[in-house]
C-alpha cells in the first residue's frame, strides 16, 4: 500500500503524519522548537531550528511506521502563514525569521497604505496589517538597511523549510496571498505595490499551485531521514488554506471555525465577486483557481494557554477545562476579551490589550476559564456577522483544532454563533489541528481520484440550544465591548475603570469619549442595551 507524508509547520513544533491511500494515519511524530522575543512586540524563529527538527521528527516517523521507504510516494506541507525568512545570494539565511504574531510593522503599514490608497484592496484584497510579509520587509528595509542589500530573495516558513529538503526555491500560491505583495486575481506578483513601496520585485521567489510537485529529496536528507532520494515533494499550502481542504471547505456554502494559537473563522469563495472591504482577509484557496475568507482572532488559543500556563499550572488542561462545565453559560457576568497580543478581525490594532470586566468576589478560577474560552468565541463570533451582513448564510460550521477535542467548546460555539457545528472524526488535520489529516494530504499529493474518494469522515453534529444563548444574553445583559478600529477615541466598556477602554491602552490624560453618540456599535460581544450601569 501507498503512503504519504505530511509536515505541519506550526508556530510552536512541527508535527509529522504518515498517511495511507485510504486516509487512515500510520505513524506521527512531533518535535518543539522554540519562539525568540528579543523586545515586547517582536516574534522570530531561528529557520535552522525548523530544518533540525523537521528532520529528526521525519527520522522518528519511519523508524517507527515500519513502512518501507519505497511505499513512501510523496510529501507534502502545510505551515505558518506571514513568516519572512530572507536569504543572501549564497542561499543562507541573512537574520532571524520574523513571524507572524510580530507587530512591530505599524509604522510600515501606515506607509503602505497612504502609499497605495484603494490600490491596495483593489490589487491584494486585503489592508495592511502588522503581520503580513510586506511590512516586515520595509521594516528590514529601513532599520536594516544592511541585512536588506543582502537579500537576493524571501520565503515564507514552509517554503524555507521545503527548499532545504529539496534545494528548489518556490512559493505557492495561498500563502504567496498572504504577503501583500500579490495580485490575487491575477495570481502574479504585483509590480506595481513592488514600485510604489521601493521593493525589488526580483526578491519575489517563482510561484506554484499547491499540488505542483517542486522536486525530490536531497540525498542527504535522504540519508538521514531514512526516505528514498525518489520521494516526491509537493509545494502544499497555508495553514489554513490547508484546513479548509482537510476539512472539505470546498464549494460555496461551507465554512470552517479553527482554533489553535490564533483563531479563525474562514468561507469558501468560488470567485473574486465578493467584497468584504477589507474587513475580512481573502486569500488564494489550495484549491486551484478558488479563494477563501477568513476573519482572525489572534490570540484563540492562546489565550487559553496564556490563563493555563499564569494561573493554573498545576491542573491538567482537559482538567480544567472541565470545570468551566460546572458554570452557567455567562461566567455569572464575567466577560474577558482575547487580545493579548493586538488584534485582527475586526479591530485591526496593534496596541489593543486583553482585559477581564466584571469581576466579582463569588468568581472562581471555573468562571475565569469560562469567561476566556467564551470571550474567544464571541471574538470569532464578529467574524461570522460580517460574512452574514454580507449576504452570507453560515448555517453550518465545521470546527477543528482544539476547540473542536472538547464537548463543551464545541456546544459553546454552536451557541454563540447560533449555527450548526461539525466536529469531524477524532484526527484534525496535519498534526491534529487542521481538518481530516487523510483527506488532506491526499489531495495535496494529488493521489489518484479514486484513493482520495475511499477517505472516511465521521461526523459530530452539534445544535444550538436556544435556552443556553438566552442564558448568555442574561448572563450580562447589554454589557458591550465597543470596539472600532475606525475610531480613534473609544468609548469604555461600562465595568471598567475609566482609564481603560474595552482593553485598549491610553496615554495617561486621554479623556474617555463616546464617539458613537446615540449610535448602536457595529463591534459587540452581547446584544441587548442597558441604560444604566449596573
Amino acid at each position: 500500500m501507498k503512503h504519504v507524508i505530511g509536515v505541519d509547520l506550526g508556530t510552536s513544533s512541527v508535527k509529522v503524519l504518515l498517511v495511507d491511500q485510504t486516509g487512515r494515519v500510520r505513524a506521527e511524530a512531533s518535535e518543539d522548537y522554540p519562539l525568540i522575543h528579543l523586545k515586547a512586540g517582536y516574534s522570530e524563529q531561528n529557520p535552522e531550528d525548523w530544518v533540525q527538527k523537521t528532520v529528526l521528527a521525519l527520522k522518528k516517523l519511519v523508524a517507527s511506521s515500519g513502512v518501507s521507504p519505497d511505499d513512501i510516494e510523496g510529501i507534502s506541507f502545510s505551515g505558518q502563514m506571514h513568516g519572512l525568512v530572507l536569504l543572501d545570494e549564497n542561499r543562507n539565511v541573512i537574520r532571524n525569521a520574523i513571524l507572524w504574531n510580530d507587530v512591530r510593522t505599524t509604522a510600515q503599514c501606515r506607509q503602505i497604505t497612504e502609499a497605495l490608497g484603494e490600490r491596495l484592496l483593489a490589487v491584494t484584497r486585503n489592508p495592511a496589517l502588522e503581520g503580513f510579509t510586506l511590512p516586515k520587509i520595509l521594516w528590514v528595509k529601513q532599520h536594516e538597511p544592511e541585512n536588506y542589500a543582502r537579500a537576493s530573495v524571501f520565503l515564507l516558513p514552509k517554503d524555507y523549510l521545503r527548499y532545504r529538503l529539496t534545494g528548489q526555491i518556490h512559493m505557492e500560491y495561498s500563502d504567496a496571498a498572504g504577503t501583500l505583495l500579490l495580485e490575487v486575481g491575477a495570481k502574479r506578483w504585483s509590480r506595481e505595490v513592488c514600485e510604489k513601496l521601493g521593493v525589488d520585485i526580483g526578491l519575489c521567489p517563482p510561484l506554484v499551485e499547491s499540488h505542483a510537485q517542486v522536486g525530490t529529496l536531497l540525498p542527504e536528507i535522504a540519508r538521514e531521514t531514512g526516505l528514498s532520494p525518489n520521494t516526491k515533494v509537493f509545494a502544499g499550502g497555508a495553514d489554513n488554506a490547508c484546513g479548509a481542504i482537510g476539512s472539505g471547505i470546498l464549494r460555496e456554502g461551507e465554512g470552517m471555525c479553527s482554533i489553535g494559537t490564533s483563531g479563525v473563522i474562514l468561507s469558501y469563495e468560488n470567485s473574486l465577486e465578493a467584497d468584504y472591504k477589507g474587513k475580512v482577509h481573502f486569500f488564494n484557496h489550495g484549491k486551484e483557481n478558488a479563494f477563501y475568507s477568513m476573519g482572525v482572532t489572534l490570540a484563540a488559543g492562546y489565550s487559553l494557554s496564556w490563563f493555563r500556563q499564569t494561573f493554573a499550572a498545576d491542573q491538567r488542561f482537559e482538567d480544567m477545562v472541565a470545570g468551566a462545565a460546572e458554570v452557567k453559560p455567562g461566567a455569572d457576568g464575567l466577560l474577558f476579551t482575547p487580545y493579548l497580543v493586538g488584534e485582527r478581525t475586526p479591530h485591526a490594532d496593534a496596541n489593543i490589550r486583553a482585559s477581564f470586566i466584571g469581576m466579582d468576589g463569588a468568581h472562581t478560577k471555573k468562571h475565569f476559564v469560562r469567561a476566556v474560552m467564551e470571550g474567544i468565541t464571541f471574538s470569532l463570533q464578529e467574524s461570522i456577522e460580517i460574512f452574514r451582513q454580507a449576504g452570507k448564510t453560515v448555517d453550518t460550521i465545521i470546527s477543528i483544532g482544539g476547540g473542536a477535542k472538547s464537548p463543551l467548546w464545541l456546544q459553546m460555539q454552536a451557541d454563540i454563533f447560533n449555527a450548526e457545528v461539525v466536529q469531524l472524526g477524532k484526527r484534525a488535520g496535519p498534526g491534529h489541528g487542521r481538518g481530516d489529516a487523510g483527506r488532506l494530504w491526499l489531495r495535496l499529493v494529488r493521489f489518484p481520484r479514486g484513493m482520495r474518494g475511499r477517505v472516511h469522515q465521521a461526523r459530530v453534529h452539534v445544535q444550538p440550544e436556544s435556552g443556553k444563548r438566552e442564558a448568555l444574553r442574561r448572563a450580562v445583559p447589554g454589557v458591550q465591548i465597543c470596539l472600532r478600529a475606525d475610531e480613534t477615541a473609544q468609548r469604555p466598556a461600562r465595568a471598567v475603570p475609566s482609564r481603560v477602554s474595552g482593553g485598549r491602552r491610553q496615554p495617561a490624560g486621554t479623556k474617555n469619549k463616546r464617539p458613537f453618540g446615540d449610535r448602536k456599535p457595529n463591534g459587540r460581544f452581547f446584544a441587548g442595551d442597558r441604560s444604566k450601569p449596573a
